[in-house]
């Protein structure tokens, strides 16, 4: 996909048009990296990042076209909520990783030869022929294949030798469908830090034969160790969610969660849609996506609700009205809320039931996923 039309008109028509292959041609095929245009995945993420379209809606989708075999489908859709139900429960991981962002960083401005690998990486100079064609798709479109990120993770970590918050960092900001949760444990795991000891070596005959020869890369380090394991955190349940305001109220869409619908409100006095990114640097298509879809959802839902619409770059100064909004997940957005701001964050009965599982390995999840969805209606096979 080389467009990203941010709304949730274009999310659908993706979807349907995907549809067919949630079954188990997604299964056969959906390790394939064979370009930008191929249907080996969905290339969804951009709209389910922001929740202009719903893992809902794509269980349900996936299962009403195929029936059990569309379970290694549901189960990748799955994947979404147990890193953000991890990191929800554990944000001394969040904390841990802009500390080392904000390290690696003055390491580099310390550091010549870093500083040359670092611009070699970023301009798509290694010499590694995959790895700088990532670079110039992620720097074009805004997105690569999930095992395009972890080939790019572990070169960058180990062949590279570069930190790894830079290259975390580098997919935040470039990425359209960038998410802190997804994003930061995707990187830790690649490096062995997510689970003690296990880490991810990207290995040329495994690029060769899932890109279908398009990359023959060569210098790759196959025998690379894991990172030093940086310690335990300790795990917290997560938030339940605030109380709804009596009285009137504005709904506020962000970028985090756009999907006020699945939070069936009263109608509000009015809806103020906040395009900010949250992460200094965010690359222009980043900042175009997720303001086209804050206001793409903002204008949905002042016609549902019949109420004035208001779009403003940054946290509305309060009011008289209260302030009601989507919950906003651990990364650059929640941080960017000013202390004591009087917001009201409402969660998801998706993430209310899906979070709270991922206390340890996804299969948890995997094993769990039906019973905790089924009161919602969501009817899931065994997975």
């Amino acid at each position: 996909m080389a467009q990203w039309e941010p709304t949730r008109a274009a999310a659908l028509a993706r979807a349907d048009a995907f549809a067919p292959n949630m079954g188990s041609a997604y299964a056969a095929r959906r390790n394939y990296d064979i370009g930008l245009d191929a249907d080996t995945v969905s290339a969804l993420s951009p709209w389910l990042r922001r929740r202009l379209i719903t893992e809902r809606e794509l269980i349900e989708m996936a299962l009403a076209g195929h029936g059990p075999d569309a379970a290694k489908f549901v189960s990748e859709v799955l994947w979404r909520g147990y890193f953000k139900g991890w990191l929800e429960q554990r944000p001394e991981i969040w904390e841990r990783y802009v500390a080392g962002l904000g390290a690696a960083q003055s390491a580099v401005a310390q550091d010549a030869a870093l500083v040359d690998r670092l611009a070699a990486a970023e301009a798509g100079r290694t010499g590694i022929d995959c790895f700088d064609a990532w670079i110039a798709q992620l720097r074009t479109h805004g997105w690569l294949h999930n095992h395009a990120r972890m080939w790019f993770a572990s070169i960058w970590i180990f062949t590279l030798r570069l930190p790894w918050q830079l290259g975390a960092d580098l997919f935040l900001r470039e990425l359209v469908d960038g998410d802190a949760a997804s994003n930061t444990l995707s990187w830790r795991w690649v490096a062995g830090l997510h689970t003690r000891g296990k880490h991810y070596l990207a290995r040329a005959e495994n690029i060769r034969r899932y890109t279908e020869g398009r990359f023959d890369p060569h210098g790759l380090d196959e025998e690379g160790e894991p990172l030093p394991f940086d310690g335990d955190v300790p795990m917290t349940p997560p938030a339940r969610g605030d109380a709804m305001p009596t009285g009137p109220y504005a709904l506020v869409i962000h970028a985090d969660d756009s999907g006020f619908d699945a939070l069936e409100l009263q109608p509000p006095a009015r809806v103020i849609g906040v395009s900010a990114h949250g992460l200094y640097g965010a690359s222009a298509a980043a900042r175009a996506f997720v303001e086209g879809a804050v206001a793409d959802a903002a204008a949905r839902a002042g016609a549902i609700y019949g109420c004035p619409v208001e779009l403003v770059p940054d946290w509305p100064e309060p009011s008289d009205l209260a302030l009601v909004a989507p919950w906003l997940t651990v990364g650059p957005l929640r941080d960017s809320v000013p202390d004591g701001y009087p917001l009201a964050q409402l969660r998801n009965p998706y993430d209310a039931a899906l979070w709270p599982l991922a206390t340890a390995g996804f299969f948890k999840v995997k094993s769990r996923a039906a019973a905790a969805l089924a009161p919602l209606g969501i009817v899931i096979p065994e997975l």
